[in-house]
C-alpha cells in the first residue's frame, strides 16, 4: 500500500496555527468527514479522542498517529496535518507534537490498522521524511512530500 492511497490534497493542512490537542483532533476529523460524505466529524471526533484517553497516539520526535475505527467506514483513510508551532500532545518522550497524520479504519479491519500503524510509525521514525514534512510550505508541498512515504517498502 502507498500513502496516496491513505490522502487526498483535500484532507492536508499546512501550517496550521495557534491550536491546541482537542482543536487538531476537531480540525483533522472535518478535513476527512468534508471529504467523506459519508462519515460525520462529531463521530470521527469522538472515536479519536476515546482513543487519546486510552493512551497518547503521539510517538515521540514530534510525530502523533490519532487513529480509531468507525462502523461506517469503508477504507482506510489519512488526513495529515503540520502545525506551525508544536503543541503538548503526552506524547511518549514528552516532546511537543507539530505532525499529526489521523488513521480512520472500518471496524473491522483489525489487522489492516495494526500494519498501516506499523507501517507508519516505521516511516516517520526517519529523520529525512520528517524534514521534507515539516518544510513543506503549502498544503500541495506537503501533499507531495506524504507522498514519498512508500509503506510497500516498510519493514
Amino acid at each position: 500500500m502507498q500513502v496516496q492511497s491513505l490522502l487526498s490534497l483535500r484532507r492536508i493542512a499546512c501550517g496550521v496555527e495557534g491550536i491546541s490537542k482537542k482543536r487538531a483532533l476537531e480540525l483533522l476529523a472535518s478535513l476527512i468527514a468534508e471529504d467523506q460524505p459519508t462519515l460525520k466529524a462529531d463521530e470521527i471526533f469522538v472515536n479519536l479522542i476515546s482513543r487519546e484517553k486510552l493512551g497518547s497516539t503521539g510517538l515521540g520526535e514530534g510525530v502523533a498517529i490519532p487513529h480509531c475505527r468507525i462502523p461506517n467506514c469503508t477504507g482506510i483513510i489519512g488526513a495529515l496535518l503540520q502545525l506551525k508551532e508544536p503543541i503538548d500532545y503526552e506524547a511518549i518522550d514528552n516532546k511537543p507534537v507539530d505532525l499529526l497524520f489521523a488513521l480512520i479504519v472500518p471496524e473491522e479491519a483489525h489487522d489492516e490498522h495494526l500494519q498501516t500503524l506499523a507501517s507508519l510509525a516505521e516511516r516517520f521514525n526517519q529523520p529525512s521524511y520528517l524534514e521534507q514534512l515539516r518544510h513543506a510550505q503549502t498544503p500541495e508541498q506537503l501533499f507531495d512530500a506524504a507522498l514519498t512515504l512508500d509503506l510497500t517498502s516498510a519493514p
